[in-house]
């Protein structure tokens, strides 16, 4: 089942007071579960656009404690800029990314539209799909008039009366919160100073004027430049190429061109993949022939190999096992003690440390990687070892074939656990390096490397011994079993090491180690 995820994107009527927009990503940062990805601020707008994503449930508390905090900082009495806008927090849309619907998010608009009236005393206006009004869907129609002649009209006309909420304006004014698909907040600069010819631009491209399906534009003055400031809508039916092309012809109409274009915001790759195909031509071009695309499904599929290896550990058969377990949480432990080193790697602070850092990242990673294989090895070993068992014993030539069977699939079973053992030792041996020279930051970390590391150690050994027990070779068995004593005491001691480690530069109290 897919992972309940919404994408919002706030706009705040503030780009020009850094200490505001980081109260107000603090408020959404302080909301667990919610993942803040971007934040585009404009002084000449004076505007802010935030995006964030998390559950349903988050991202709603994520939202109400930004538009709080904006409530708080933000006097539309005192704000100035170039982007319409009626509130403080302007507008609030809600977009499905995964396992909700645009109805669920329909649902969070109003929800979070009656929460911020009854206890901020803020209006809401819903919009989009979240509308309850068919003059109320597009965004342009609620904030004609702006934040200033709303203060007014709220009071007297019927047709401004809010959704939830007074009909009032306070210095945080109203806030529009709705639902609606990804848009692509998009614009293109020109040569030129006149806005005016932007303006022009923006009435010929957007669809509300006869222009392009699924655009809106506007025409401002932007750092000295004529802005068309859009909103793309549906990228998939209008292309950003050809939104672009068409404000290119429609320059050179007033002699002017285009300079350079911005997101605000994010955009979804596959529009940037788009617009590559169109202007370079590729008419064949599949594309999972992006690099990153490809590796993304590499990585997916790594992932998905992970997942189904922790399902297959868990259903009732007898591969994999323990065994194979070891191995996954010694690769878990390795892959945690690289991690510490390389966020020690680069830092001032640990500048003398550097080489050995960088050593314990190549061995780290190759013994992950090593363990990994492990994992199959070990799993590949014992469906031997029963296949072995399983071989005919009626005459006395197959009783001797499989009873050398039934040897060798012991020692190819035995190979592997103490291999692992091995290794392990040699990861507890970074895992006090990393804990003792690393980033302190990390030291926990370094830790829990330690742990998992002991633990994968006593599942290998009991899996050596008990090969030990099967195989008639005494002789091997008793090679196994004191390389195996030999680890164990080597683990004991680093075991001492990184306890007192912990202890005294983390200041950890590791009674479990």
């Amino acid at each position: 089942m897919a992972e309940k995820l919404v994408e919002c994107v706030p706009n705040f009527s503030e780009g020009r007071r850094p200490e505001v927009l980081t109260a107000i990503a603090k408020a959404i940062h302080d909301v667990a579960g919610v993942s803040l990805l971007d934040r585009h601020t404009d002084a000449d707008h004076n505007r802010t656009v935030f995006t964030f994503v998390g559950p349903p449930q988050a991202i709603s508390e994520a939202a109400y404690a930004a538009i709080k905090k904006a409530a708080e900082l933000i006097d539309l009495d005192q704000h100035q800029g170039e982007h319409p806008r009626i509130g403080a927090t302007d507008v609030v849309p809600f977009i499905p990314i995964s396992g909700v619907s645009m109805d669920d998010c329909v649902e969070l608009a109003r929800s979070l539209g009656q929460r911020v009236s009854q206890e901020l005393q803020i209006p809401v206006y819903l919009y989009e799909a979240a509308a309850t009004r068919s003059d109320r869907k597009n965004l342009e129609d609620i904030r004609r008039g702006e934040y200033e002649g709303l203060k007014e009209s709220i009071q007297n006309d019927p047709d401004r009366t809010p959704d939830f909420g007074p009909k009032k304006l306070g210095k945080a004014g109203a806030t529009v919160i709705g639902a609606r698909p990804f848009l692509i907040a998009f614009n293109v600069y020109l040569d030129t100073d006149d806005v005016t010819i932007a303006k022009k631009i923006a009435q010929s491209i957007r669809y509300s004027s006869g222009g392009l399906r699924f655009v809106k534009a506007l025409g401002l003055l932007v750092n000295g430049k004529a802005q068309v400031s859009m909103n793309l809508t549906d990228f998939t039916r209008t292309p950003v190429a050809r939104v672009v092309e068409l404000i290119r012809r429609e320059a050179t109409r007033y002699s002017t061109s285009v300079t350079h274009s911005e997101l605000v915001g994010l955009i979804p790759q596959a529009a940037l993949v788009d617009a590559a195909q169109w202007y370079l031509q590729l008419d064949d071009f599949k594309p999972d022939q992006v690099l990153e695309t490809r590796l993304y499904k590499v990585r997916e599929a790594n992932l998905n190999q992970e997942t189904s290896f922790l399902e297959q550990l868990a259903a009732g058969t007898a591969t994999p096992g323990g065994g194979s377990a070891a191995a996954y949480t010694a690769a878990m432990a390795a892959g945690l003690v690289a991690m510490v080193a390389r966020l020690t790697l680069g830092k001032k602070k640990y500048s003398d440390v550097q080489d050995q850092m960088e050593t314990i990242v190549e061995e780290a990673d190759r013994m992950r990687l090593e363990l990994g294989a492990s994992v199959t090895k070990d799993a590949d070993a014992f469906q031997q070892v029963m296949k072995a068992y399983a071989l005919p014993k009626e005459s006395q030539e197959e009783q001797v074939h499989r009873s050398e069977a039934i040897e060798s699939a012991i020692h190819k079973a035995a190979e592997v656990p103490l291999q692992v053992a091995s290794t392990v030792t040699r990861i507890l041996e970074h895992a006090v390096q990393v804990a003792q020279y690393g980033n302190i930051n990390a030291i926990t970390d370094a830790g829990s490397a330690g742990m998992l590391a002991i633990a994968a150690l006593q599942a290998a050994s009991m899996n050596v011994r008990t090969n030990a027990q099967s195989t008639s070779d005494d002789a091997s068995a008793k090679t196994w079993l004191e390389d195996l004593q030999q680890l164990e005491e080597s683990a004991v001691d680093l075991q001492r090491k990184l306890k007192e480690v912990l202890q005294k530069r983390g200041r950890i109290e590791a009674t479990v180690l």
